[in-house]
């Protein structure tokens, strides 16, 4: 393996990309020198994307938080950001040890779309955008459709992330995860829940269940009219724990060495009932 060039802008990376087939981009590599150096994946060549200034950063747009590839989970943690993503803080906070949160990256998180990933089911539930840029130029994509189930997600041959677009709510957003001990280990299954009270939007989402994070868009109906959205309140103690059956009827989740299909589905059960109480308690 080689590194094919350290680009210092984005037309330069792009280029470099497309200039060596089967290179692959690399910012942070916390996920893909794992897989490099147990021969997982062997690839031609590097691009490293740490020097790229159009990668870098965050802003507020039109109602909408504008945030680059090359953020890093401890920035995504700030309480700058924190503020106007507390689900999104919420799983950058969850991510690995103090040394991956300060390299581990938005884009690489979203290039890998590991299936434990803490980032993705929040992204999910915010609804994110992921803009892309590439040998034939722009394209804005939903990340449910980049990522539709796959190991890989659908970027085109020496496409790049390049930021992510997720609306600005007034609201309660919740994530909770659930694995082996408390930190430094692999997700068992993770929950995202946003809340919009302006738009009376409900978006949720399952983690490390299933190849991709799951939409619940079943569950979004239903709690939608179990709300009362005047005040911003569950009036039925009730509603929580029926939430968490309906999250959990939708799911099949994976049954692997870290968990079965049955205790998945019970954790996350709890795990949608508990973000609900926490989001928005009865009158």
């Amino acid at each position: 393996m080689n590194l094919a060039s350290m680009p210092r802008s984005l037309d330069e990376a792009v280029e470099a990309l497309s200039a060596t087939p089967g290179a692959l981009a690399i910012a942070g590599g916390t996920d893909l020198m794992v897989e490099i150096n147990a021969g997982l994946l062997l690839p031609r060549a590097v691009v490293a994307l740490a020097d790229v200034p159009e990668l870098a950063g965050w802003t507020v747009h039109e109602g909408h938080l504008l945030l680059g590839a090359n953020l890093t989970f401890a920035q995504l943690s700030h309480p700058d950001l924190a503020v106007l993503a507390p689900a999104l803080a919420q799983a950058a906070r969850a991510v690995g040890s103090p040394q991956v949160r300060n390299v581990g990256t938005l884009g690489g998180n979203i290039g890998t779309a590991a299936p434990t990933s803490d980032l993705l089911p929040a992204l999910t539930a915010l609804g994110a955008v992921v803009t892309c840029r590439g040998p034939r130029g722009w394209r804005e994509v939903p990340l449910g459709e980049l990522l539709a189930g796959r190991r890989r997600p659908a970027l085109l041959p020496g496409e790049l992330v390049v930021s992510v677009r997720v609306p600005l709510t007034r609201g309660p957003q919740e994530f909770i995860k659930v694995g082996r001990r408390n930190a430094l280990a692999p997700t068992v299954a993770s929950f995202a829940l946003v809340i919009d009270l302006d738009h009376r939007y409900i978006g949720c989402a399952a983690g490390a269940v299933a190849p991709a994070p799951v939409r619940l868009t079943e569950a979004e109906q239903w709690l939608a009219t179990a709300i009362d959205w005047v005040v911003g309140r569950v009036a039925d103690p009730g509603v929580y724990d029926r939430f968490g059956e309906l999250v959990a009827r939708q799911l099949d989740p994976v049954d692997d060495y870290r968990a079965p299909a049955a205790y998945r589905r019970h954790v996350i059960a709890v795990c949608a009932a508990r973000a609900l109480r926490r989001a928005l308690p009865t009158r």
